[in-house]
């Protein structure tokens, strides 16, 4: 098994027998390049000796024959990825797709999408409440997000808001104050709260 330092030398074994400079008599056993390559191969090579090959790498420049511009773009961290793509996700400035160039026998894609996208669960996500307790938030007038000490504040403004004896005595509340409690009854044992 070769070494490191001979795996890695750059050297090709029985490339060239001379050197590709004229006059000189050294093996050629490293590769230059006469042409750089393009998209039809890797271009032209020539065999050096090592003398000849470090004079080659150290006048070699990639920018020779750049403008200032050409060689600002191609030193981009992002060189090579300008490209357009589509935005998959509709952030309003790119059409949603046309879902009328699938095939959805199931309607699996078009029922999510049905309503413009308004709603953004989704549709076998495990609802927090159950459809009792969100009645029982909007009597409240609480979101689904509410925390329990958040729901202790609600449910005591009420209260003091809708009682008689904060009323002077007015009667006319006792059906909103009813609600109130039997909401926040409901809600005080929610498996939303667990």
């Amino acid at each position: 098994m070769a070494s490191r330092s001979q795996k890695f030398h750059g050297r090709v074994d029985g490339a060239a027998d001379r050197c590709g400079v004229t006059g000189c008599g050294e093996p050629g056993e490293f590769r230059a390049p006469v042409s750089p390559g393009d998209f039809d191969g890797p271009g032209e090579w020539r065999y050096l000796c090592l003398d000849h090959v470090r004079a080659h790498n150290s006048s070699y420049n990639y920018f020779t024959g750049m403008t200032r511009d050409e060689i600002q773009e191609a030193q981009s961290p992002i060189a090579g990825w300008e490209r357009h793509s589509r935005v998959f996700a509709h952030l309003g400035t790119d059409p949603p797709p046309a879902w009328s160039d699938f095939s959805d026998p199931l309607d699996a894609i078009a029922e999510r999408y049905r309503h413009g996208g308004q709603d953004e669960r989704d549709a076998f996500a495990p609802q927090r409440f159950t459809p009792d307790e969100r009645r029982a938030l909007r009597t409240l007038q609480l979101r689904e997000d509410v925390d329990r000490t958040r729901l202790r504040q609600r449910y005591s403004e009420l209260v003091r808001r809708y009682h008689p004896d904060r009323n002077g005595g007015d009667r006319s509340h006792e059906r909103a104050l009813g609600a109130v409690i039997e909401a926040y009854t409901l809600l005080k044992a929610a498996r939303g709260f667990s």
